[in-house]
């Protein structure tokens, strides 16, 4: 198995590296190793001089001329990479970092910095010199990456947590926290000013963005205010109790981190290569010409209909099948060797996730079973049994044992309910915490949000061709002068395909996180965020991203240790040469491309559970040959999410396909948790059961727009549900000022309305 743990992040170290540019690193030590304080080091001044050589750079922040803000940025920078001319270690360089990061947030930095970063987004000038250029480098994005990299650095160093960290820290961390999140920065959260440069880029207007440190910090930003895997954990239990539901069957995190990885599956040929290879080792007679070709007429790998063979075209099928059936095997085995009793087979001790039964599905049990036994049927009740026999009663006891009430169904009954009684429903309680102000920042262009991100994931894709229309994720990587030697240009190939992995890493996490987020604040929240992916065709795009040789795209070596930060500066840089480049680094796997992959399949779990016309835009984009490939990677977490999305189209892929794949079929029973009276192994009625995608879509749409209206639409609230003063003396004795031309024309006015108009007073009063 590979020996990845699945977190938040990477490695501390790791992320700080991840917003360094290789290419212009060592320039910048040149250029950024001036002494903070002349005369004096940085290390040895004491906090009161820290403070005041901090509030002096913060001023010359103020200054209009652009070379000298931007010279007193870098100084800043400096300040927050930990002032690395000075230190003599890595742990020392991170020592300073910190320190340096929680002074500069305590005098103000981080506010100027975002007042910067807005003027630098409304600057014109340089979106429209950028859009004129035919190329545009690094040398366009200087001051914009200058301020990205410290914003980065701040927030990465501040959500840090240590034991050894002072109360008065932990207060700033606390602080810094509620206001990233909250709409104090220009009226707006963070997170949606960086939404913003991410479609401003996309639409062609600013070119020049540094899209890999936009995406960074835009990530880093969610990740700190509506925090990560572990706090959704910990949000979702407090959840369920604060609506009185029972609590999770089990710690999702825990259970996935205690799996084993499946074996890899072996293709079919190599199956019968390895018995011929075994049969001549242990100097059997060779398996006769006629029983092979019985062997290959009945082969079960080979399809029976033409789609199955124009599906699974190349002979390195991974099917997780380790042995040919039964029937076949006297034919063409050996007779297999007898194994000393020690070596007997452990089975596992119960199935990993506790199973789980929806009331619709005791719902829909007890009506076939009343139907089926006494002819009557009676809706939505789940407790009379009368009549029934006893093997149903007990079937009902164990389907009503395994019930589990999600906080989704709690949430859209609710919602129906504000819908029904509008007046009586009473007033929602809304708790305005990250995630809600979050989503009421990003809502009223959620779709252009949700269609940049995945432009950018589409470049970024391995599997990508370089059109010419597509959007050019490279301007904050391409030097200004091409590379000339075959080293350099060997490094800049390293670099642009970290460059992209990294970009993939952020827009995975970012979506994955906004996903869960929405849906534990509120479902309808989810749904629309969810269906915008679905209409900017994400599913497909995901497919297209594993649609390639994922084990080598998991153990890829695209990043120079030698030059990440703070280790390039600490150590003297080795020599580059070509053959290091060429070996990279001697990790078994790379951490962020795995964490990149396991993030993706979790999104298209996320948007195709319960979702039947999604599952069959599954089937008919042909995921299955897809997401079986991804199975060669022995990683537990990444199997079980692959045999998740193929556990829900596995009715629809046809009696051949499964009979075919029995051992993913059983890979399936052993990993992905069981809902109790699920055929998801039969498929029975399939062809009665019709799919509609727009219906569905549709449906789901009305329902979303309905919850937005109703709770972010104040202006379009209904007149009718508006409360109506009919009490005839309140009316009357309210003062009414009225205009003057009125008051001077009143006599005209009286006459004309009142006076010469005849009025029935005996069918008024009727």
């Amino acid at each position: 198995d590979l020996e990845f743990e699945y977190s938040d992040a990477d490695k501390w170290t790791v992320e700080l590296s991840g917003e360094s540019d290789l290419g212009s690193m060592c320039d910048k030590r040149s250029c950024l190793c001036v002494s903070a304080v002349p005369d004096q080091k940085w290390t040895e001044l004491d906090s009161v001089q820290h403070r005041a050589h901090a509030m002096r750079l913060l001023d010359g922040l103020d200054v209009i001329g652009r070379e000298r803000r931007l010279k007193v940025a870098r100084a800043i920078l400096y300040m927050a990479q930990g002032t690395f001319g000075e230190c003599s270690s890595e742990l020392e360089v991170q020592h300073w970092m910190r320190y340096n990061v929680f002074l500069l947030l305590d005098v103000g930095a981080f506010t100027a910095l975002v007042e910067l970063l807005n003027m630098e987004i409304d600057n014109s000038a340089a979106c429209s010199s950028a859009v004129r250029k035919p190329a545009i480098s690094l040398a366009d994005s200087t001051d914009l990456r200058v301020l990205l990299n410290i914003m980065y650095l701040m927030v990465e160093a501040i959500q840090r947590e240590e034991p050894t960290d002072s109360p008065e820290w932990r207060t700033i961390r606390e602080t810094f926290k509620s206001e990233l999140g909250s709409p104090l920065y220009n009226h707006e959260p963070v997170s949606v000013m960086l939404f913003g440069m991410v479609t401003k880029f996309c639409s062609g207007h600013a070119p020049h963005f540094p899209m890999k440190k936009v995406l960074l910090l835009l990530w880093k930003t969610i990740l700190f205010t509506l925090g990560g895997f572990e706090q959704l954990q910990c949000s979702k239990v407090s959840k369920r109790v604060a609506l009185g539901l029972p609590p999770l069957p089990e710690d999702s995190i825990r259970v996935v981190r205690s799996m084993r990885a499946a074996s890899p599956p072996a293709s079919a040929s190599d199956l019968i290569e390895q018995q011929q290879r075994r049969a001549r080792r242990e100097h059997k007679a060779l398996i006769k010409q006629d029983n092979l070709d019985a062997f290959n007429e009945k082969d079960p790998y080979k399809a029976d209909d033409a789609r199955e063979d124009e599906e699974e075209n190349d002979d390195n099928d991974n099917s997780l099948e380790a042995e040919p059936f039964p029937l076949e095997r006297d034919e063409v085995m050996p007779p297999p060797i007898p194994h000393p009793p020690s070596e007997r087979v452990c089975f596992p001790k119960g199935l990993p996730w506790a199973p789980k039964v929806r009331e619709k599905d005791i719902e829909n049990f007890l009506e076939s079973s009343r139907s089926k036994f006494i002819g009557y049927t009676l809706g939505n009740d789940t407790d009379t049994v009368v009549g029934l026999p006893r093997p149903i009663h007990e079937s009902i006891k164990t389907l009503k044992q395994h019930k589990y009430v999600s906080i989704t169904e709690v949430q859209s009954t609710k919602e129906e309910e504000y819908l029904k009684t509008p007046l009586s429903g009473g007033e929602e309680e809304l708790e305005l915490c990250a995630t809600e102000l979050l989503y009421q920042g990003i809502l009223p262009s959620l779709p252009q949000y949700m269609i940049a991100l995945l432009k950018i994931l589409l470049a970024a894709a391995p599997t990508s061709k370089a059109k010419t229309d597509s959007i050019n994720i490279l301007a904050d990587v391409l030097p200004e002068e091409m590379p000339t030697t075959v080293l350099q240009s060997m490094k800049l190939g390293v670099d642009v395909n970290r460059h992209k992995e990294i970009i993939v890493k952020a827009i995975s996490a970012i979506l994955l996180l906004l996903l869960k987020h929405f849906k534990l604040n509120h479902v309808y929240q989810f749904e629309h965020m969810a269906q915008h992916l679905v209409f900017a065709n994400c599913i497909p795009l995901i497919l297209k991203f594993f649609n390639q040789n994922i084990m080598s795209y998991i153990t890829a070596k695209n990043s120079i240790s030698a030059l990440d930060f703070p280790h390039c500066i600490v150590h003297e840089l080795p020599e580059l040469t070509a053959e290091s480049l060429e070996a990279g680094d001697n990790n078994q796997f790379c951490w962020r491309n795995l964490f990149s992959c396991i993030n993706l399949l979790r999104i298209l779990n996320k948007l195709t559970k319960w979702k039947h016309s999604r599952t069959m835009m599954l089937v008919v984009f042909k995921s299955a040959p897809i997401l079986k490939r991804a199975l060669k990677v022995k990683q537990a977490m990444m199997q079980l999410y692959v045999l998740k999305l193929l556990k829900v189209q596995t009715k629809y892929l046809g009696r051949q396909w499964r009979k075919s794949n029995m051992k993913t079929m059983s890979a399936i029973y052993q990993k992905v948790r069981h809902r109790l009276n699920d055929d998801w192994a039969y498929g029975n009625d399939l062809d009665a059961r019709p799919w509609d995608f727009q219906a569905e879509e549709c449906a789901l749409r009305a329902s979303i727009e309905q919850f937005n209206s109703r709770r972010y639409d104040k202006n379009q609230s209904n007149p009718e549900f508006l409360p109506v003063d009919n009490c005839l003396q309140s009316v009357l004795g309210q003062r009414i000022d009225l205009p003057e031309d009125f008051q001077m024309n009143y006599d005209l006015w009286l006459e004309r309305e009142v006076f010469s108009k005849s009025i029935s007073w005996e069918e008024l009063l009727q």
